[in-house]
């Protein structure tokens, strides 16, 4: 990236964005456009002709040849097929044509994608719908046009369709509370999503080296270093030269892309880095989270790097994952979760605030599953993120404010003056200033809630999704009673109080990897799924679906298909991990040790021969043997046990966490003791050491 880089001119500069559709559509265009978006109808037919025509010509002015439906299926990424601008026109030649009815759907084969049976195999039908409320922009080429994605029968085969309910309906339920406030104005709720981005750069030689990074993006074997990250001398470090290129790089790309990346620093383990965006609404977040990903793996490339985003793709050190910053705001532009300077914004904060704390705690589980998977299994509950319980965390100041209502007392703030509980003529609220815990799952840190159990590889369509379908029942709960009500100030200080004192279990402000919090959580009656395993039969109760289903999120067959999808998911990730596990053992670990060892024999007979003393290769050679043995018994059960899988998706599942992964770690113990007895020129990948201080 150039010094003299001029970043106001070139944000967004590759983005067909409001500006540009402004200046390069008829007025009468541009303004059904914009209704189309703030009414939810349909465009018409020649005014989607019109938009695909500015659209084509403004992309082949920036070299795009090509046009894709870029969509997220179930498999967490997201999906492109191209089709060029080009059709045949008279004596042999073509012309660049794209029509309205291209822009607005295609048909890729579904075929190959994850469906969870809502399509047979056979039925390879696919559709794509533009999705007008977010915008087309050029990369590689191509026009890139956000898409939702469905089967024949219209079932959503995507993340983006039921994101995309989720935000209508909490944002209906939201209005109705608004109006009771006298709020008029505010025509729309919009949930404002801030995602965090953690991930490792490792040399793309060294990457290449490694079977267990290509195939499975972790290190499955690895003997710890003698130095890790204990002298937490990365985090917030000075950025390598070759690291801090990339960054540069990316930085510009994504700017160009009209993403707001803002933020980029080391982060705690060696090699491990995050990169964080400004706040915007969760449908761009989601599509721009999704790019960030895809982009930092194309930019690491071209910088000789490689980008990791599993979870744990070293032991010992932090693993990454993904700060979900979650808020609600009015089209006008004020933060529904910003505590406000009069009686009656407290009042109407307070009820939001209820209405989250309710829902989390009634919800617990469905929310647990949305960030249940393979890799984040080796993450949560380690001191690096938050445990698989969910709490939430206020602070010690909004603490105070609940406990004050709960019990009916006063609150006295920092600055000595006293609140009355009197929901009509509350003081301001102090908007929380003590420091955010790092051990909650969820965290309110002044006017959001910080949701920072999603793993690092996750689209965070899912959680988003539970987020604004969960605060939609609570509020249209809530609705409902105060809607009702013949005295509203007291109906809503009774409601309020109430909701605080049934589900103050779930407000947890002390140190989440305590062991004590593990017991306290259960007496609480708070639930607690370590794994992934253990997790996800609950996705499907019937409370669950009742949720999801009342507000018209998924129905009961897209739910239940998103279901078998981690279920088949999990089984697959595990399946190619052990089967990885094998193939190095044998292949590379085993061999290596026992060609060390040959050659330590030949030694010790040699020097023995010449009557030389050889206790250290004697010793050696032992312990060597007697790994190895060891080695090849666990790799031997491995595989025997791979051949044994039961019947039924949740026994199989189990099977693989209870006796899989369990095999997995016995032959990575034997394997990391014989790669620390062997002499580093025998070893057949690099280490550890390697790895994290290149």
């Amino acid at each position: 990236m150039s010094s003299t880089l001029n970043v106001p001119e070139i944000f967004g500069s590759d983005v067909f964005n409001e500006s540009v559709m402004k200046q390069r559509l008829r007025p009468e265009i541009f303004t059904s456009w914009k209704q189309c978006i703030e009414t939810s109808t349909p465009l018409e037919l020649s005014t989607a002709n019109e938009i695909a025509e500015a659209m084509k010509d403004w992309a082949i002015e920036k070299g795009a040849t090509h046009y894709t439906h870029w969509f997220q299926p179930m498999t967490g990424i997201t999906a492109e097929k191209h089709d060029s601008f080009i059709a045949p026109a008279e004596g042999g030649n073509v012309i660049m044509e794209f029509s309205g009815k291209s822009l607005v759907r295609g048909e890729p084969d579904a075929s190959s994608f994850p469906s969870g049976g809502l399509r047979a195999t056979f039925e390879a039908r696919g559709y794509t719908a533009w999705d007008p409320t977010a915008f087309a922009f050029v990369k590689d080429g191509s026009l890139y046009i956000p898409t939702c994605f469905f089967s024949f029968t219209g079932a959503a085969l995507d993340m983006k369709t039921p994101l995309l309910r989720s935000i209508d309906e909490v944002s209906r339920e939201a209005l109705r509370i608004l109006h009771l406030f006298g709020d008029t104005e505010t025509k729309r709720v919009v949930t404002c999503v801030g995602a965090e981005q953690e991930y490792f750069l490792l040399p793309k030689d060294m990457y290449a080296k490694r079977e267990d990074l290509r195939l499975t993006g972790r290190t499955l074997f690895g003997a710890l270093p003698p130095k890790g990250q204990e002298l937490d001398d990365h985090y917030f470090g000075t950025i390598r030269t070759r690291v801090s290129n990339f960054m540069r790089d990316l930085d510009e790309q994504l700017w160009r892309l009209g993403i707001l990346s803002k933020t980029k620093h080391n982060e705690t383990a060696p090699c491990q880095h995050e990169i964080a965006p400004i706040f915007t609404d969760a449908n761009s977040a989601c599509d721009a989270n999704q790019l960030i990903m895809l982009v930092m793996k194309k930019c690491a490339a071209k910088h000789n790097l490689v980008c990791l985003l599993h979870e744990k793709p070293f032991a010992g050190v932090n693993g990454s994952g993904k700060h979900n910053n979650w808020s609600l705001a009015t089209d006008t532009g004020r933060n529904i979760f910003s505590p406000g300077k009069t009686p009656r914004q407290n009042a109407q904060f307070l009820v939001f605030l209820a209405a989250f704390i309710k829902g989390i705690d009634e919800y617990q589980d469905f929310l647990r599953c949305t960030v249940a998977s393979a890799g984040n299994d080796h993450r949560l509950g380690s001191h690096e993120a938050p445990p698989a319980i969910i709490s939430i965390f206020l602070g010690d100041e909004l603490n105070a404010v609940v406990d004050s209502i709960i019990n009916g007392t006063n609150y006295t703030d920092p600055e000595k003056s006293v609140m009355r509980i009197g929901v009509d003529v509350l003081p301001a609220i102090p908007k929380d200033t003590t420091d955010r815990n790092r051990t909650s799952p969820l965290a309110f840190t002044g006017n959001k809630f910080e949701f920072r159990m999603l793993g690092s590889s996750q689209s965070i369509a899912g959680p988003n999704i539970a987020l604004n379908t969960i605060m939609a029942e609570e509020l249209g709960k809530f609705a409902d009673e105060l809607e009702q009500a013949e005295d509203f100030d007291a109906a809503l200080q009774k409601l309020v109080c109430r909701t605080f004192t049934q589900h103050q279990r779930i407000i947890f402000n002390g140190n989440g990897y305590s062991s004590d919090w593990t017991e306290e959580a259960a007496n609480r009656g708070l639930s607690n799924y370590p794994s992934t395993a253990k997790c996800l039969p609950t996705y499907i109760d019937q409370k669950n679906i009742d949720l999801v289903t009342r507000h018209g999120i998924y129905t009961e067959d897209e739910f239940r298909a998103r279901h078998e999808i981690h279920l088949d998911a999990y089984r697959k990730i595990i399946n190619i991990e052990a089967k990885t596990c094998i193939d190095m053992v044998l292949h590379q670990v085993l061999p290596a040790a026992l060609h060390y060892s040959r050659d330590l024999c030949n030694s010790i007979k040699t020097k023995k021969e010449l009557g030389i003393a050889c206790e250290a290769e004697m010793q050696i050679a032992q312990k060597l043997s007697k790994s190895s043995d060891a080695l090849y018994l666990c790799c031997e059960r491995l595989q025997r046990d791979l051949v044994h899988i039961p019947e039924g998706k949740e026994n199989i599942v189990n099977y693989y966490h209870d006796v899989i992964v369990t095999d997995m770690e016995a032959l990575r113990a034997q394997a990391d003791i014989l790669e620390a007895l062997t002499d580093k020129s025998y070893w057949p990948y690099p280490t550890y050491s390697d790895l994290l201080f290149y």
